[in-house]
């Protein structure tokens, strides 16, 4: 029977009241006395020198208080990336300056070049239009392998060149995984596009900067996923603010899916003017500015190589990669095609020898950066592309080449460097073939061939790694900040709980299903259970919400900070009832003792911490309130099978998505129905992006697909009813929840199995295609069916 409460209910959503009926709180809402606005001025040109900016006539105009330039952040340091990576020679990065206004040239449509804050908004867009300027326009470099050519044009002229670095891995590999795809008795090899995409999250950005003389403290409220980040970030690197003098809210936030991860210029700039000015200031971002200034996602250009023997065992896999930085490093960007994706090109399989090359490349576009699944949609992609390719080439199914190679003993450690803790492969793909009704889909081809379409069956199996991990391995890696997660416990004296957490919400439904845990571990009623995160003055220092480690590192901090609150509740209720602490046990939110019939209720003890009349004072502390800080010994690793079905219509080219099937080992669940949202949702951006979605510039570096009228964003109609199972759970071993991760399975499984399903398709028919890249846009299809 499902449970009605605690971990494993499927408990609806309490935060949805306030959003569904209007009473969210975002940080467009958050209007200060006095606050004025701004307006930036950004650059139409993708790469230029600037030789004349005049703000006179703008700083005359009505309502203006100051236009501010780049002159105005010389000596302020510039927007950091937080990961730094070494190539394959032992090199560092070329790491260039990223100023919060540009300063000397623009490098990409959208760059920022002035700052009109004026009364109102519209004062502020008009006097905008009054500053002069003179861009002289150089050539744009756009593709990321012209980028590389000698006689590029460079993006940074103090760099060497347009390469960010050169990354191998695992270096030592190399020579072994040459030799073995050389003596191979069969070798597929695959060229893919993972196309760049923009996150369009339902709210845009904005941020309020707030500055008080009195104590010299400013605020910056911001659509954030980690405000404590933000507040590292932005105060130690950017604007010189110490942290005691610096406090970052991050309210509700309408969405995220990465691109509220990072540290931007508009956070920096408010809260530098509402000092400078003495005055709040509020920028709210438009929905074209978001096109191309939030950070964009994916941008890889692959040639995957997969070596097999006879029998279609996995001997060695080799992959080249550019991937497109964009024109200057966003926070965590590096990390996504290096850390991020290689260490996942094992997938499910017991490939003996890889090796992955990346190529990071700057461009005259906006900056690229970690988008839903971050490096693992871009590894299971070429993985799983690769594979389907290899399995219609030896003439195996597509289903035993998977299973033929299947990993089956645990724990497992990869050739790329991470251990794969629990996991079983066979059930999530049995699961998905029985959901999927496999054994029928001739009978529904057939049906399909009387209405004149082609249809197909694409298969998946991914692996991903969440809740990114420890902090000790990924310093050493080039993470510049920690990436454990923390939490505070406070009891009240009537025994209620609020938990203050570092992890962040935009979506996930944290205000319920955290509190499932804390009331789980007590044996009280969730409703006794607030959660309390985004605002960094009341909340320990944590790392936010990004990676599926909310539950996972998050969760697990919470569980920690609870386990010493209930020692010392025993402690104290063994003193009220004259027993050993080692004695008592706490069960349906009430103490007893072992073998008696002595008892005492929860909330009686949370009275005696803190009106401690009769208490060992000597020996315990007065109140109830806990701190702990958890950082992972792993990942973790959610795994599954997704199976798709299409129709193709041979005259137009047009695929219409039939039927979805997702089972997914996520360990154990806390809210089912949570975790079924969840992966609705990535299926969705999934599919989105393998049928739909593509950020597209023309050869002088124009945003082409800069609105919703040129990006295809996928609706209601363009999604099937998925079918989602995640009833093969395998526990991760070294979490006290032994929880995996969700956010992130959908968008990572979708695409390649939604894309081996057309090319299936269309091979069924006759016709000799092999590969379509991202979206499958009926042109596209058409021109491959038609050679």
């Amino acid at each position: 029977m499902p449970k009605d409460h605690g971990i494993g209910a499927a408990n609806k959503r309490r935060e949805d009241v306030r959003f569904l009926t209007g009473k969210g709180r975002y940080t467009d809402d958050i209007n200060i006395n006095g606050q004025a606005y701004v307006h930036f001025l950004r650059s139409d040109v993708a790469h230029g020198k600037l030789t004349k900016v005049d703000t006179s006539a703008a700083e005359a105009a009505p309502g203006v208080l100051r236009v501010f330039t780049g002159a105005d952040f010389e000596g302020i340091g510039g927007l950091p990336c937080g990961w730094q990576v070494t190539d394959r020679h032992g090199n560092p990065m070329q790491e260039p300056a990223h100023p919060v206004l540009a300063q000397g040239k623009v490098r990409h449509v959208g760059d920022p070049i002035a700052a009109v804050v004026a009364e109102s908004y519209a004062q502020a867009r008009d006097a905008a239009e009054l500053i002069e300027l003179d861009i002289e326009e150089l050539p744009a470099v756009i593709d990321m392998k012209a980028a590389l050519a000698d006689d590029a044009p460079k993006v940074h002229d103090d760099l060497t060149s347009n390469l960010c670095y050169d990354w191998g891995f695992v270096e030592e590999n190399r020579d072994a995984v040459d030799e073995a795809i050389k003596g191979a008795h069969h070798v597929t090899t695959l060229e893919l596009v993972n196309q760049r995409l923009v996150a369009n999250p339902m709210e845009p950005r904005v941020a309020v900067g707030d500055y008080a003389s009195h104590s010299d403290e400013s605020t910056l409220y911001t659509t954030s996923q980690n405000p404590h980040v933000i507040r590292l970030l932005m105060g130690a690197f950017v604007l010189g603010i110490p942290e005691h003098k610096l406090r970052v809210v991050a309210p509700d936030v309408g969405g995220g899916f990465g691109s509220k991860i990072f540290h931007y210029a508009e956070e920096a700039f408010c809260t530098f003017a509402a000092k400078q000015l003495k005055r709040p200031v509020k920028w709210t971002s438009s929905r074209s500015e978001a096109f191309m200034t939030d950070a964009h996602g994916r941008d890889h250009v692959t040639k995957i190589e997969l070596a097999m023997d006879k029998d279609g065992t996995f001997l060695a896999l080799r992959t080249d990669t550019h991937a497109n930085m964009g024109a200057y490093l966003s926070t965590f960007s590096t990390s996504v095609p290096t850390w991020l994706h290689g260490v996942l090109m094992a997938g499910n399989y017991k490939t003996p020898l890889i090796y992955v090359n990346v190529k990071a490349v700057f461009t005259n576009t906006v900056p690229v950066d970690a988008y839903r699944g971050a490096g693992r949609p871009e590894a299971t992609y070429q993985l799983e592309r690769v594979i389907d390719k290899a399995a219609r080439e030896m003439g195996i199914d597509p289903v035993e080449l998977r299973r033929r190679n299947f990993i089956r003993e645990f724990p497992y450690a990869t050739p790329v460097a991470v251990e794969y803790d629990t996991g079983d492969y066979d059930a999530t793909l049995d699961k998905a073939l029985d959901l999927a009704d496999v054994s029928g889909f001739d009978a529904r081809a057939a049906d399909s061939a009387k209405n004149g379409k082609w249809r197909g069956l694409g298969i998946n199996c991914y692996i991903e790694a969440c809740g990114i991990a420890p902090s000790a391995l990924v310093g050493q890696l080039g993470a510049r900040a920690g990436l454990y997660e923390s939490a505070t416990v406070r009891v009240n004296a009537t025994g209620g709980l609020v938990v203050m957490t570092g992890s962040h919400s935009h979506g996930q439904g944290h205000e319920t299903a955290f509190p499932q845990v804390i009331a789980d571990m007590i044996g009280i009623d969730e409703s006794q259970v607030e959660i309390v995160h985004g605002d960094t003055a009341n909340t320990p220092m944590g790392m936010g919400t990004y990676g599926s480690r909310s539950l996972a590192v998050g969760g697990s901090a919470m569980v920690r900070a609870t386990e010493k609150i209930i020692a010392k509740a025993k402690k104290i209720a063994a003193h009220l009832m004259e027993a050993s602490a080692d004695d008592v046990e706490l069960k349906d939110g009430a103490f007893s003792v072992a073998g008696t019939d002595k008892s005492v209720a929860w909330g009686d003890v949370c009275l005696a911490a803190y009106v401690p009349h009769n208490y060992p004072l000597d020996e315990i502390e007065p109140g109830l309130e806990e701190t702990a800080f958890y950082d992972p010994a792993n990942f973790t690793y959610p795994a599954g099978a997704y199976i798709c079905e299409v129709e193709v219509d041979p005259d137009t080219g047009k695929v219409t998505v039939e039927r979805f099937t997702a089972a997914d080992d996520f360990g154990n669940v806390v809210n089912p129905m949570i975790v079924e949202g969840q992966v609705h949702g990535g299926l969705a951006q999934g599919i989105g992006q393998a049928m739909l979605e593509s950020c597209v510039y023309d050869e002088n570096g124009q945003l082409v697909s800069a609105s919703y009228m040129d990006y295809a964003m996928p609706r209601a109609n363009d999604l099937p009813n998925f079918t989602v199972d995640h009833s093969c759970q395998t526990p991760c071993t070294h979490n006290p929840l032994g929880v995996k991760g969700c956010g992130e399975a959908g968008a990572i499984g979708s695409p390649p199995a939604l894309v081996n399903a057309v090319v299936d398709a269309l091979q069924r028919n006759g016709k000799d295609v092999t590969h379509i890249d991202m979206p499958l846009s009926p042109a596209r299809v058409w021109a491959a069916m038609n050679g």
